[in-house]
């Protein structure tokens, strides 16, 4: 993995104490530039006045909570920055919520407690293993298909799966 300690890195929790512990888990694998928010209100502000690598928010808060603020970030006109990494941080690991999180943007998920090993996991598949973007209706964010099955045999779906069938074809 590069070097992590250019990159600026948004912490967004509502609890002061798991903001300070991710700082901390952050800083042990190499991040130096961390800001910290404790809302999606008040992320949203600061992703307006910072230049912002990645953030790492929190599924739940008040008054909103990680899921709007991704929504917000992926679809808001005047956002800074649609394609910006989000990691949803929760102790609420069920599917349901795995599922809201991926369909609402977020572009990995993170379930508390944390370690730097799950840190770093998850900071090596959005610097490293990066997936494209697509928009399809009201969804916009990362490729939610994290492995090509080059044995499927059904009619391409997707205008990239279609381009790739014409490029095969040529």
């Amino acid at each position: 993995m590069p070097s992590l300690k250019h990159l600026q890195v948004l912490l967004v929790d509502d609890n002061p104490h798991m903001r300070e512990m991710t700082a901390s888990v952050l800083r042990s694998v190499g991040v130096c530039r961390i800001l910290e928010a404790s809302d999606g209100r008040a992320a949203l502000a600061r992703l307006r006045d910072s230049a912002v690598d990645l953030v790492f928010v929190d599924l739940e808060m008040a008054p909103l909570g990680g899921l709007e603020f991704t929504r917000r970030v992926r679809t808001d006109p005047d956002s800074a920055n649609p394609y910006l990494p989000i990691i949803m941080m929760t102790g609420h690991t069920q599917a349901r919520r795995v599922m809201e999180a991926r369909d609402a943007g977020v572009t990995e998920f993170l379930a508390k407690p944390i370690s730097a090993k799950s840190v770093i996991e998850r900071l090596n598949a959005v610097i490293v293993n990066t997936r494209p973007f697509v928009k399809a209706g009201a969804f916009f964010g990362p490729d939610r298909r994290r492995t090509r099955h080059n044995d499927y045999a059904g009619a391409p779906r997707r205008q990239q799966d279609q381009s790739d069938t014409d490029s095969s074809a040529a």
